[in-house]
């Protein structure tokens, strides 16, 4: 079984270097060099490719996205059995307008990978899974030439608010959400949130607040917390 463990201690000094060009996509406006207005949400964001034209590129601003780099808790990523895991393969959330495949990430060396593209939801293998654990996943808010994208509605969520995650097993897991909250990037409690949390969470990630166009990031990140809500349901064929 691989060692999941952190071979290396990572300072969070070195987990938060990799901020400086995050940005999860820019969809700015030219005329008032301001990041998308969260109070403007939500719109209608689904998960076409980029070539469909359902979504209209914004080409604008003056720095492209470099992707979800966020920092990753050195000290909380868990060693797990390969044998007792469900992993998880899609996020539906209904009020947010999210109908997401799931990809397959790490947290390597402290730092989350990025999601590969605008429509990707990235989940970490080696924090929790749907035996148990805390699940984190992120996804952009936006997207380079693409413009609002998988996360972009999700500070709209509230209190109460329903999730389903499927599982490789074939059953859908809900999840109701328990807070939503924006943190600086530089200062964002990283046990908090993506370290073990006792019962069985989602914890989903995408970038907010103002996009600082000098050094290329959002300077918030929005958090969302969700705990399980009852059994897995098979899904009928």
């Amino acid at each position: 079984m691989p060692d999941h463990r952190m071979t290396t201690p990572v300072s969070r000094r070195a987990m938060l270097a990799g901020l400086s060009l995050a940005g999860i996509g820019v969809a700015m406006s030219l005329q008032t060099s301001k990041s998308v207005a969260q109070e403007d949400l939500p719109v209608v964001v689904g998960t076409p490719p980029a070539s469909s034209g359902l979504i209209r590129s914004t080409i604008v601003g003056d720095v492209p996205s470099t992707g979800a780099s966020r920092p990753g808790p050195a000290n909380t990523v868990q060693n797990q059995t390969r044998t007792s895991r469900i992993d998880p393969v899609g996020l539906t959330i209904e009020r947010a307008g999210i109908d997401a495949g799931i990809e397959s990430l790490r947290v390597v060396d402290g730092a989350m990978q990025d999601p590969s593209g605008p429509w990707e939801v990235a989940w970490y293998e080696n924090l929790g899974n749907l035996v148990a654990g805390n699940i984190v996943m992120a996804g952009h808010i936006d997207y380079w030439n693409v413009g609002p994208s998988v996360f972009y509605n999700l500070a709209t969520l509230q209190p109460g608010d329903d999730i389903l995650v499927s599982g490789d097993d074939g059953k859908r897991y809900p999840y109701s959400v328990e807070w939503i909250r924006q943190f600086d990037s530089a200062t964002m409690p990283l046990d908090e949130v993506a370290g073990a949390t006792g019962d069985q969470s989602l914890t989903l990630i995408t970038c907010g607040g103002a996009f600082d166009y000098v050094n290329g990031q959002y300077l918030q990140r929005t958090v969302v917390r969700a705990n399980r809500s009852g059994p897995g349901v098979a899904v009928s064929a």
